[in-house]
């Protein structure tokens, strides 16, 4: 795992190692132009970009938070080494179970007109996107932050009721009941409405809530789903898993994909 130190916004790897007390965040991507890469990142470019002013927020906030350590996958990721992105991809799910905190950016929320109600919740991307969820589960403190970088409440706190009013996860949940205490079916009814920008990443964004491991193969279209399934069912003898085809077909379905007419970019491609 490659960490930025929030003094300096330089990089320490911890490949192999244990990592020090860190902050992560979970956000919806600007234009893959407007991200700032680990190689720019590397050699200071990039600094005008939007996303470099979200990487140096997050810092700023971390270490305020007492943190000297955080990470951003837009930019602690070398999306151009495979090997690399396939682990990162496998291991995204204890990286944020294992963050001191998990700072979720709203870009589309003002702090000024911010209401924690089931309307407002409604008008936020962030719900809508499929890597978010895990991003959303995963870690046992995740603070909701606005577009100018206020606080807004955090999920085992003031904003456990709406949430789950909201998006249908039980408050034992958000409060760090284990997700293997919840059926397979109702786990997946968690992702329901969520899209990804690739088809293939509605599989791979759910492996860490199924605790399974299958290996990311672009390409393949909706048959990572299929694999998804095959593993969940060799892992377990939950039943559930066949809700989704009865008595109710049309499951899987309502997993919303946002696939492009245009070749997809990388993984995590996140548009706001």
């Amino acid at each position: 795992m490659r960490l930025l130190r929030t003094k300096d916004l330089r990089f320490e790897e911890y490949f192999g190692k244990p990592t020090p007390p860190y902050a992560i965040l979970s956000h919806t991507w600007y234009p893959d132009h407007e991200e700032v890469t680990y190689r720019e990142m590397c050699v200071g470019k990039g600094t005008k970009k939007l996303g470099y002013d979200k990487v140096r927020k997050c810092g700023q906030i971390a270490a305020g938070n007492g943190l000297k350590y955080f990470w951003v996958d837009t930019c602690c990721i070398d999306k151009s080494n495979n090997v690399e992105l396939t682990e990162s991809i496998r291991s995204m799910f204890e990286w944020y179970r294992k963050a001191r905190v998990c700072y979720a950016y709203l870009s589309d929320v003002s702090a000024l007109s911010f209401r924690p109600t089931v309307s407002c919740f409604k008008a936020i991307k962030w719900f809508t996107r499929g890597w978010t969820l895990q991003e959303f589960l995963a870690p046992a403190d995740v603070q909701f932050i606005s577009k100018e970088w206020k606080y807004l409440g955090s999920k085992a706190g003031n904003l456990t009721r709406v949430i789950e009013e909201f998006t249908g996860i039980p408050k034992a949940v958000l409060e760090g009941v284990a997700l293997t205490m919840f059926s397979v079916a109702e786990r997946m009814s968690w992702a329901v409405g969520r899209r990804t920008t690739r088809v293939e990443d509605i599989a791979y964004s759910l492996m860490g809530i199924f605790d399974v491991d299958i290996p990311p193969l672009y390409g393949e279209k909706g048959n990572a789903f299929i694999r998804l399934q095959e593993e969940i069912m060799r892992r377990t003898d939950d039943q559930s898993i066949f809700a989704w085809k009865e008595p109710d077909p049309s499951f899987p379905k309502k997993l919303m994909v946002d696939y492009p007419r245009h070749p997809p970019p990388a993984y995590g491609s996140r548009e706001t």
